[in-house]
This record gives C-alpha cells, sequence and structure tokens, in this order.
C-alpha cells in the first residue's frame, strides 16, 4: 500500500515562451491547479530566445517586451484572479538552469511544460522541457501541441482517464502515490499497467520465477498490482489493473492510445535520475511520443529548507 496522503499540489509552476500556442499550454496548467487546488506560478525566462528556432524569435516578443506580452497573455486566459503580480516571474539566464532553480526557491510540487521537441545540441532530449525534466526539483508535467484534445474543451479537468506505468521498482512506487493522489484531486479513471518482458529475455529480476504459461504469469502479476493498492481511500472509481509483455515503451503508448488515456504517470528509468539517466530510456521515448501529457515523477528537493511555503 503506498502512502499517498503524504504527496500535496499546494504550488504548480508553469513556465511558458510567449509563442502562439503558449494559452494552450497556460488553460492546461491553470486547470489542473484549479482541480488540485494549488496556488499557479507563471514564469517565462528571457533568454528563452536564444533556444527557439530563427523564424520563432521575431514573433516571441511580438507587440512589447516579455512583462507586457506575458500580462496580456494572463489576461487573455482569464487568470486575473487565480494570478496576481507576485505570482509572475520574470527571470533570466538560461531556461535549462533557471527553471530548476525558481522551482527550488519557490518550493514548487509541481512542473507543467509545454514540448515542442526543438533539437538543440544542449537539449539533449529534443526540448528545454524535456531537458529540465531530467534536472528538476520535482515532478515535471509534460504536454505537446499535439495531445488529443485541448484543454479548453474540458474546463471541469483535463485528465479523465490516467494510466501509471508500474514495475515494482522504487520509482514506480513515487509514480504509483503521485498518480493515486491525483486520480483522487481529478476524480479519474486510474488504470496501473505492467509490462512483462518479452519470452526471449526472462532474466528480469520481477519475473525471472513466475512460470511462463500466460494464465498464471499474467495472473500473477494482477495479484500483485492489487497488493500495491490494497486499502487505498479516497478513488471515486475502481482501478483497473493490466498486465502486457513486450517492449515497455511501446507497450505503454499502444495501451494509452487504445485507452484514450488523458494522462501518463511513470517513474525515471534506471538508478538515479542524473544527467544521461533518463537519454535513451523507456521514460523518454514516452516523453517523445505519447498522444496525451506525461508526468514524470521525482522526489521532492528544495533548494533550501524552509519552514513553510508562504510567501
Amino acid at each position: 500500500m503506498v502512502a499517498s496522503e503524504r504527496i500535496t499540489f499546494e504550488r504548480v509552476l508553469c513556465p511558458i515562451d510567449l509563442l502562439p500556442d503558449s494559452k494552450q499550454a497556460l488553460d492546461y496548467a491553470a486547470s489542473f491547479a484549479r482541480i488540485c487546488g494549488a496556488k499557479l506560478l507563471v514564469c517565462h525566462c528571457r533568454d528563452w530566445s536564444e533556444r527557439v528556432r530563427p523564424a520563432e524569435r521575431s514573433r516571441l516578443h511580438e507587440g512589447g517586451n516579455a512583462e507586457q506580452s506575458l500580462a496580456r497573455l494572463i489576461e487573455r486566459a482569464k487568470l486575473d484572479h487565480s494570478v496576481n503580480g507576485g505570482d509572475i516571474l520574470i527571470i533570466d539566464g538560461d531556461p535549462l538552469v533557471a527553471i530548476p532553480r525558481v522551482a527550488a526557491d519557490k518550493r514548487v510540487d509541481l512542473i507543467i511544460m509545454r514540448s515542442r521537441r526543438w533539437q538543440h545540441p544542449r537539449a539533449l532530449l529534443g526540448s528545454i522541457a524535456e531537458a529540465v525534466c531530467r534536472t528538476a526539483p520535482c515532478p515535471v508535467l509534460i504536454t505537446h501541441p499535439r495531445d488529443r484534445e485541448p484543454a479548453e474543451s474540458r474546463p471541469d479537468s483535463p485528465v479523465k482517464r490516467m494510466m501509471i506505468a508500474y514495475d515494482f521498482s522504487s520509482d514506480a512506487e513515487l509514480a504509483l502515490s503521485y498518480g493515486l493522489r491525483l486520480a483522487k484531486k481529478h476524480q479519474a479513471e486510474m488504470h496501473l499497467l505492467h509490462i512483462l518482458p518479452s519470452r526471449a529475455r526472462t532474466e528480469a529480476p520481477e519475473v525471472a520465477t513466475l512460470p511462463w504459461g500466460a494464465g498464471p504469469a499474467f495472473d500473477g502479476i494482477r495479484d500483485r498490482l492489487r497488493s500495491a493498492v490494497s486499502g487505498e481511500t479516497g478513488l471515486t472509481r475502481q482501478i483497473k489493473y493490466a498486465v502486457r509483455e513486450g517492449q515497455p515503451y511501446r507497450e505503454v503508448l499502444a495501451y494509452a492510445e487504445e485507452q484514450g488515456m488523458d494522462l501518463i504517470c511513470m517513474g525515471a528509468s534506471g538508478t538515479g535520475f542524473g544527467l544521461h539517466a533518463l537519454f535513451g530510456s523507456n521514460a523518454d521515448r514516452v516523453l517523445r511520443q505519447a498522444e496525451c501529457p506525461v508526468i514524470i515523477a521525482r522526489p521532492l528537493r528544495p533548494s533550501m529548507p524552509v519552514a513553510s511555503k508562504a510567501g
């Protein structure tokens, strides 16, 4: 059983770049924060323009400076009552460094960012958002312009059905804790998915002792999945359990598409979460290819201890 009650969403940070679809990114973050009862912080990094495509640079601060552009965007998103002057941050420096630093300094519980999968030599995962995901001091939720359904068409909650990729590791346990908390907040239908390795690769420690008769193997895993959330209360919908066999990232993507998931929640693959831990991993591939937002669960790492989140 996981202790999801320890997971809180009190502060959500939404870094935006002021390009045309920034409003959609802000709409999603605002809806998400509202459902979670979280304070929304909006930030823009002035050095962001150095990392965008040259053709987009002239549009980045079109019609005024960064402060004016950000104020207009917030007004268009109708966030004047939920975002005040103290919640709007203009920061300087490399966004790959500045965004995680602001998240730590402000004791942020979740970063929600837009990814456009731009290629840049220093953005090893293909976009600023995916690169921030490697070093952020908290979980990061990544959305994409190609997501199936824009947030503004779902005023109640952007998350109706969510899937947690669960492989019984400590990373997956953290993802499950976050996923359960979000499912309660959004009153979402939750799917718990485990991927068995293909039968040609039975050396995986979690399933090495399982018989390869499909029925017993799958049934055994389902029992373990049920045990992982036994006694969990507060969910408004029944949890669904699924077991598949194959390449993990492919099966996660296929299941999410088939079941119409609104959110995928998973932990980082590998040991630790250093500079190269995510690169080439299942999490990386899901981030790049998913047709819905993806949250990578991370333990909170604030820059300095503080007594409370006030201020």
